[in-house]
């Protein structure tokens, strides 16, 4: 079944660099999937801004492959219809002939994508915030690259937050999907390593008008918090409601998908003391995508902004590391132009870094993220731990 994948790939390859060729004379088209319904729909416009940002930098320098032209395609992943976006996607690669997708989001709807279309049609994938586990060790024929850090840090990240708080003992409620079961296996594996106590594991569905049994059956079982391993958008905020209506937690801790400004501006003014982590970065590299976000008048301070546009960016590069505007090229060199050795390239540097590649240079990607690609194209990471004060998040350290 391998042999035949990698064959069927190699097939499509081929169609793929006609197809760049083909469209427009010297259009090369990137597919931008993301969940612009469902579960993170409030996140991802700000997402896809900043992948476009990335893109428009390139096109603006024109030194991309002799003047060639990037085009952004969008199309809708729905965050957890996998059937939705493997449909999406094949749209993407057969009717608009992507060389590569920027995304998807979502664990569940990633790994459909990547097994149903990217592998069939030897598509490349550089997904900014799916961050299941179980994507590390999916058969991708080299073609699933990430630049969030994979759950099993975050798992790590969250239980040390508690112990370094002194609690002990905490409930769990996880969203019933790829994402959340992911979180809570490594989130639960590491806390009790460490001594910890989990009173109970229990997940929540998306969307529910009323979440009381949920809430009641975790108040029941104790704890000092609430760990909510879910999406802020859907149940997430629901369990949080509800728990504070029946008195049941004042205090949580939340994973990344919790991170949201809607989340803050319905419910932040009586969550004090709340608290958790989010893939981010700090240095030169997030300064400068502050800074240029700022200029183009995009909010890059959601979550995984950073991340969409560096996924953009490494998709690019490659293709200019290659050669050429085909899906061979991004697959071949993305860890090329990820890593180190080279000159530092930094966010708002794309066309130097292109300058650097034409002149058959190295460049070590650092972007906004920090980028430093490990095994088999996993983002190393860091997380934001903050604290809810005030009604908004409040940065404690970077772990």
């Amino acid at each position: 079944m391998k042999n035949l994948l990698m064959a069927t790939a190699a097939t499509a390859l081929i169609a793929g660099a006609a197809s760049a060729e083909s469209h427009g004379g010297g259009e090369v088209k990137i597919g931008v999937i993301l969940g612009f319904t469902g579960p993170i729909e409030s996140l991802t416009p700000l997402m896809a801004d900043s992948a476009e940002l990335a893109i428009k930098e390139i096109n603006d320098s024109g030194k991309f492959l002799g003047g060639m032209m990037l085009t952004p395609v969008r199309a809708d992943s729905t965050c957890v219809d996998s059937a939705a976006a493997t449909a999406a996607a094949e749209r993407l690669v057969t009717s608009d002939g992507v060389v590569a997708i920027m995304g998807a989001d979502c664990s569940g709807v990633t790994g459909a994508v990547l097994a149903n279309v990217a592998v069939p049609n030897g598509v490349p994938m550089i997904s900014p915030s799916a961050t299941s586990p179980a994507l590390s060790t999916a058969e991708d024929n080299g073609l699933f690259f990430r630049t969030a850090p994979s759950d099993a840090r975050q798992g790590e990240v969250l239980a040390s937050i508690l112990m370094d708080k002194g609690i002990k003992e905490v409930a769990v409620t996880y969203h019933n999907s790829d994402y959340g079961k992911g979180l809570s296996d490594s989130f639960a594996a590491s806390f009790e390593g460490m001594g910890g106590t989990i009173t109970l594991n229990a997940p929540h569905e998306a969307d529910k008008g009323d979440y009381s049994a949920e809430v009641g059956a975790l108040a029941s079982a104790g704890g000092e918090v609430l760990a909510v391993l879910g999406y802020a958008d859907s149940g997430g905020n629901g369990i949080i409601q509800t728990a504070l209506d029946q008195g049941a937690f004042d205090t949580f801790m939340m994973g990344d998908g919790m991170y949201a400004d809607s989340l803050m501006e319905t419910l932040g003014a009586d969550m004090a003391g709340s608290f958790g982590a989010v893939p981010w970065s700090q240095g030169e590299g997030a300064e400068a995508f502050t800074r240029i976000t700022t200029e183009a008048g995009i909010n890059g301070e959601s979550s995984f902004t950073r991340e969409s546009y560096d996924a953009a960016a490494l998709i690019a590069l490659a293709m200019m590391a290659g050669g050429e505007a085909t899906s061979e090229a991004v697959a071949a060199n993305v860890l090329a132009v990820a890593n180190a050795p080279g000159e530092p390239i930094l966010p708002g540097e794309l066309g130097k870094a292109l300058e650097i590649l034409a002149s058959g240079g190295d460049i070590d990607y650092v972007g906004a993220t920090n980028v430093e690609l490990i095994g088999p194209g996993e983002a190393a990471g860091s997380y934001r731990e903050y604290e809810v004060k005030d009604g908004d998040y409040s940065t404690v350290q970077f772990r």
